[in-house]
């Protein structure tokens, strides 16, 4: 026969299983985004290469762009040639339309004799609407995705896959930036650029070439007044906002540039990060969604820390 335990005996042990299951339900309960990216480690995440970051100064602030030369590669050069001989300077942005776009280029483009000279540019590119799939880093999200097979993130950036047909495309997802055209499929050679300001049209996809994404300063373009005139076309020329200057970062000592790091999306820590918003257990959240969309997928930008 077993000796009775004592009363504080039992006591103790009831602490200690009141203690066991406060910690296992502690360590069962899904962090939420930002206790995620508290956790983060300086490897999850990745700094801007200077050779492909772009900025447009606004006379509010700057817009920092990341290219994607693993994309469109000759509409990345094509775009950093430019940025080199200066050729978005004075020029301006020309078209806001709600729920879609913010678009910059040249006033005068389709005007011959006054259209700004593209220097050592092309003014043709070929189409960069797809790449191989082969040899592309993919992080894979768990759910479907109406336009297309599989949706995830390559190097920071939403990426969508058809496994059959062994292609990739970047997504129009909000921020994204690409090259405008017209109807024919090399007349978009990055003279004129727009940043997606509103629901993702990825009805665009496949149909012109994405070249990167807004990483810092999306509201000095989401937030400026719309066009007026057809296509939220500035219908006067005193609307349009003035580009003050366009530069590659390496173009610029390091005082004037701007030091960002974004999260890098092939890491245990990105994985969290999403599952923490497919399923948000923040104290409003009484039901789950289970899902997440691709562009619903937070993307996290910091400056970098000094070291």
């Amino acid at each position: 026969m077993r000796p009775a335990l004592r009363p504080s005996t039992l006591l103790l042990c009831a602490l200690a299983l009141v203690a066991s299951a406060a910690i296992a339900a502690a360590a069962a309960k899904p962090r939420t985004m930002q206790e995620v990216l508290d956790a983060s480690q300086p490897s999850d995440w990745r700094a801007l290469d200077p050779a492909h970051t772009l900025y447009m100064d606004l006379p509010g602030g700057r817009v920092v762009i990341e290219l994607a030369p693993a994309f469109a590669p000759l509409h990345a050069a094509n775009i950093e040639t430019l940025a080199r001989a200066r050729y978005w300077d004075g020029l301006a942005i020309l078209r806001v339309q709600d729920n879609f776009v913010a678009q910059w280029g040249d006033p005068e483009a389709d005007q011959p004799g006054k259209r700004r000279p593209l220097g050592e540019a092309k003014a043709t590119l070929p189409p960069e609407f797809v790449r191989p799939a082969a040899g592309l880093p993919f992080t894979r999200l768990p759910d479907g995705d109406v336009y297309a097979p599989e949706v995830g993130f390559s190097d920071g950036f939403p990426v969508a896959r058809d496994p059959r047909r062994g292609e990739a495309w970047l997504a129009h997802c909000y921020g994204m930036v690409g090259a405008g055209r017209d109807n024919a499929v090399d007349s978009g050679p990055g003279t004129e650029l727009y940043a997606v300001i509103g629901q993702a049209p990825r009805q665009l996809d496949r149909n012109i070439a994405l070249v990167g994404r807004v990483v810092q300063g999306m509201e000095l373009l989401a937030a400026l007044p719309r066009g007026s005139g057809p296509l939220g076309f500035y219908e006067q020329p005193q609307q349009r906002v003035p580009i003050l200057r366009v530069r590659l970062a390496a173009d610029l000592p390091p005082a004037e540039r701007t030091n960002l790091e974004v999260l890098r999306t092939d890491t245990p820590t990105f994985a969290a990060l999403v599952e923490s918003r497919r399923n948000r257990r923040d104290d409003w959240y009484k039901v789950p969604a289970a899902h997440i969309d691709l562009c619903n997928v937070p993307l996290p930008v910091r400056a970098a820390p000094k070291r």
